[in-house]
């Protein structure tokens, strides 16, 4: 599933390629799954509205849409597992699983293409949505203890708890809590709060890093112009069970927590 950098990378890409033009007309596939929002609703608040910007909210990618010089509306896009947002001409093939095509008066097409169906179609009136959360990259200390303070999770499953912290992932908490030396499985409640300090430092700069180099491909994702991300070549412990720690040479350990795969060094987190 696409994660914070990952989709924040897509909304600037579509930023760049979008912003401006007009919804002519919207086409919705038969499929009822990606819909979130009635397909009815979906195409009246969308057509003949000009996209004035395209952002990100957690993993969602909010367009604003405007009447004049007004914003009125939003639709929101969550990628799912396998979720792409692609800008086509209108002679390209139309990939299989594509649920929705937006005809754009500058002739071009925005199409979202999911084949496992993960993803979701909604809108909302302007300021309507909440993504619910906190955003990571602007969370400060005092918010950010309070989030996790006396939680007796695993410290991995808080930091995957979209309601607490929006946009974090899998790859993402697994190399925060590296470089911040904690062992996915601690407790949230015996972390300190120095610990805390450094942990929030540390989702901070990768998450930043893992922008600037378009994110990590290691399944499907691909950006807003069909391509790859370099970060999965930076990963320190996530997806190396087995290999030598970076650090310490101690192998990588992989373990499973609420059903999902956690990988850390025994030696470097504590």
């Amino acid at each position: 599933m696409p994660e914070l950098p990952e989709v924040e990378t897509i909304a600037r890409g579509l930023a760049k390629r979008v912003t401006g033009d007009v919804i002519d007309s919207v086409w919705l596939g038969q499929k009822k799954e990606p819909l979130k929002s009635p397909a009815s609703k979906i195409a009246a608040t969308l057509e003949h509205r000009r996209i004035a910007a395209v952002r990100r909210m957690g993993k969602h990618i909010v367009f604003d849409l405007a009447a004049k010089s007004q914003i009125q509306s939003q639709f929101i896009v969550h990628l799912g597992m396998t979720g792409r947002l692609q800008v086509c001409e209108p002679q390209d093939e139309v990939a299989k699983h594509t649920h929705a095509i937006l005809k754009l008066k500058s002739g071009r097409e925005l199409r979202f293409v999911d084949p496992r169906r993960f993803g979701r179609l909604s809108v909302a009136q302007a300021g309507d949505f909440d993504a619910a959360g906190t955003e990571p990259l602007e969370a400060d200390l005092e918010s950010f203890l309070t989030l996790f303070r006396g939680r007796k999770t695993p410290i991995k499953s808080a930091l995957l708890n979209q309601k607490l912290l929006r946009g974090v992932g899998n790859i993402y908490a697994d190399e925060s809590l590296f470089r911040a030396g904690l062992r996915p499985r601690r407790r949230a409640s015996t972390v300190t709060p120095d610990q805390f300090a450094k942990l929030l430092i540390a989702i901070k700069e990768v998450l930043k890093e893992a922008i600037a180099l378009g994110g990590s491909s290691v399944s499907d994702y691909v950006d807003a112009d069909g391509e790859e991300g370099f970060f999965q070549l930076q990963h320190r412990v996530y997806a190396r069970e087995s290999e030598s720690c970076l650090v310490c040479k101690t192998p990588i350990k992989r373990i499973v927590i609420a059903g999902r795969s956690s990988h850390y060094c025994p030696r470097c987190q504590k």
